[in-house]
């Protein structure tokens, strides 16, 4: 499904343990990818910028046999610009189906997309980008290890708001299951405890039966689809903190969630939600901007 992705790379620790783990995309239909460097020069260095491509060269032709190594059809690229603007520019001019991002962040003095831009990236694409946790291993010698499991289809865990724009996110999520065999899915909706205790605290049960009605006609779609299996769960309480608890509950392989993708302002998921989660999570979260395409 997403059989062509761009990789944004800075040819440091941290993007190599991005690269070692692109065997995981397999998983949904990846075969051919764009590692791309974006380099952000200082003035009056354009002069210089043949020595550095030269020696970054080097180190994506490393990262490149490594991806080769995996199955994947690799071209890499090196571009001047903000990696921000350019990585969504090239992934919708050249038609990629996936960007994906490694991110470090555990807190917000941590943030960094191997280098700064992970949510600059997220909030602005139209389409979907897969972000990848990874960590520090050794304190002394900076390497990093992927966070999370290989298998992203083994169990995917679905949040939806059952907006218009969690259907559209679903409607990725089932063509998923048709084309790569998705064995296992949560749907996880949140309901608000704190507007709900404000204001509507006599219509709760009401609530949950109308959501859970309309979660069961997702669930039938799903298995209709092929799913092996698929479960619903019902949440109160603040949304990132219960889609975080519920990966963990459900040892989910794959966080999958929809945004707006039209830039901070108009990014609400991404401010209250998407934000917090693609932050903390220990697993890669895919997130479906409401523009991509199907």
């Amino acid at each position: 499904m997403y059989q062509r992705v761009i990789v944004a790379t800075d040819v440091s620790a941290a993007s190599d343990a991005v690269v070692r783990s692109l065997s995981c995309l397999k998983h949904l239909g990846a075969r051919e990818c764009l590692l791309l460097q974006c380099l952000v020069l200082p003035d009056g260095l354009p002069s210089g910028m043949a020595v550095v491509s030269e020696q970054i060269e080097g180190m994506l032709n490393v990262q490149k046999a490594m991806a080769e190594k995996e199955g994947f059809a690799v071209t890499s690229r090196i571009v001047v610009g903000s990696p921000k603007h350019e990585i969504v520019r090239i992934a919708k001019e050249e038609n990629y189906h996936l960007i994906v991002l490694g991110t470090q962040g555990r807190s917000l003095a941590e943030e960094k997309l191997l280098g700064g831009v992970a949510y600059g990236v997220i909030s602005r694409s139209t389409k979907p980008v897969m972000v990848i946790p990874i960590e520090k291993r050794n304190e002394q010698v900076f390497t990093c290890d992927v966070v999370g499991r290989c298998e992203l289809t083994n169990h995917i865990l679905f949040a939806t708001d059952l907006s218009e724009i969690a259907d559209h996110a679903f409607a990725h999520l089932e063509r998923l299951t048709v084309e790569q065999g998705v064995r296992n899915v949560t749907l996880l909706h949140n309901q608000d405890q704190v507007k709900i205790e404000r204001y509507l605290q006599d219509l709760n049960e009401e609530f949950n039966q109308l959501d859970r009605e309309r979660l069961e006609k997702l669930k039938k779609k799903l298995l209709k689809a092929g799913a092996k299996q698929a479960n619903i769960e019902i949440t109160h309480g603040v949304a990132a903190q219960e889609i975080l608890a519920a990966v963990e509950r459900n040892n989910a392989s794959l966080l999958m969630m929809g945004t707006q993708g039209r830039g901070f302002l108009g990014e609400i998921l991404l401010g209250s939600v998407s934000h917090s989660v693609v932050r903390k999570s220990k697993v890669p979260v895919l997130l479906i901007p409401r523009s991509a395409s199907v």
